[in-house]
């Protein structure tokens, strides 16, 4: 399975081209990643489509204007019955931004849900990276409650450095070290970053079962 990189900003929402953060994801240990914006003729990029909406019906609609197979489909998270509402939406591949939602926006029926419809949520190591202080130990927090969701109900997690330059890409062996920091394993890391693959065809990635 490769290992993928859940979502890089090239220029012009970054510093960065798009073929030279990619050669740089490949000389950090990855196989592929998912950039923003349009891709080109550069090998092993995928399509970040991403929606950031205030209801459901607003995803709805926005949905319709992405074609089939085009890309990876990534709703920006809300609260409770938002999340619920956008994991049940076909098309839609992983929900992310949830260290920014109101604590419970994403609880153990979200987590059931995400599990039966193989949508992966996102852990958006950027802030772990730029963060300093109590934001940063909040975000550690909530990826510690993700964490202990993922584990008791098996859906899928991706992981993003959310780079917007060469300069704040990280390796594989840098984001084993930044999962850490809220007790997430090598063999679980490994597996987040993998698990993208098994999404977009729609099966269940192969879970991580801890003794």
């Amino acid at each position: 399975m490769p290992l993928i990189d859940g979502c890089i900003h090239p220029y012009p929402a970054g510093d960065s081209s798009l073929r030279r953060m990619a050669i740089e994801a490949r000389e950090l240990g990855f196989d592929q990643v998912v950039a923003a914006g349009g891709t080109g003729d550069v090998p092993g990029v995928l399509r970040a489509n991403i929606i950031t909406a205030s209801s459901v019906k607003e995803v709805v609609s926005a949905l319709q204007g992405i074609p089939r197979g085009a890309g990876v489909v990534m709703v920006n998270a809300g609260d409770l019955a938002f999340n619920r509402g956008v994991i049940g939406l076909r098309g839609v591949r992983v929900l992310r931004g949830i260290h920014r939602t109101p604590a419970g926006a994403f609880n153990r029926v979200a987590a059931r849900e995400a599990e039966a419809k193989g949508v992966a949520v996102e852990l958006d190591f950027s802030p772990l990276v730029e963060g300093r202080g109590l934001p940063r130990q909040k975000v550690i927090a909530r990826y510690r409650e993700l964490l202990r969701l993922h584990r008791h109900y098996h859906f899928p997690l991706t992981i993003a450095s959310n780079a917007r330059s060469i300069l704040t890409q990280k390796s594989v062996r840098d984001m084993v070290l930044l999962a850490s920091l809220f007790g997430m394993a090598e063999e679980e890391v490994t597996a987040a970053l993998s698990s993208l693959d098994s999404v977009l065809a729609g099966r269940s990635p192969v879970q991580v079962v801890k003794a």
